[in-house]
């Protein structure tokens, strides 16, 4: 109640990045699996989207090649696991800043019983991972149509 009597540009920008990113601190930290996101690991951007008739998992790997990583399904489960290798040539350089993660990765996605896991289809273009998952015919529906009286 207090922020919203303080108004936004009179607050310190360190606790407005705070208020945002409170509602999503705790997921990030009690799933083991991303707390190496808080360290020097890379962990790749993801989306998940639905359609009507399939799920979208989108992934960045900027700069890996298909070979560097796998897709899998394992019980009601999508991985995608691999590993961004480090380029090495830092002759004659020095470094005022590095950003880039380099490391193994290992993204784990639970998927709905109502999924069709034979018909998965992944794409790699321009570093960007598209995985569509068809939904069964059940889970996509029926329209009944209603005649007139």
């Amino acid at each position: 109640m207090l922020a919203n009597l303080t108004p936004r540009m009179m607050r310190v920008p360190f606790f407005a990045e705070l208020e945002r990113e409170l509602p999503t601190l705790w997921e990030r930290f009690a799933a083991p699996e991303e707390w190496k996101a808080f360290g020097h690991a890379f962990n790749p951007h993801t989306n998940i989207a639905e359609t009507p008739e399939k799920l979208e998992v989108t992934l960045e790997l900027p700069g890996m090649k298909p070979e560097e990583f796998k897709v899998e399904m394992h019980a009601g489960e999508l991985w995608i696991t691999g590993e961004k290798k480090e380029e090495k040539e830092e002759t004659g350089k020095t470094f005022h800043r590095v950003e880039r993660r380099y490391g193994e990765f290992k993204r784990v996605i639970p998927l709905p019983a109502n999924v069709n896991m034979e018909n998965v289809a992944a794409e790699y273009k321009e570093g960007v991972l598209r995985i569509a998952i068809p939904k069964t015919e059940e889970a996509k529906g029926k329209t009944i149509p209603v005649a007139a009286a």
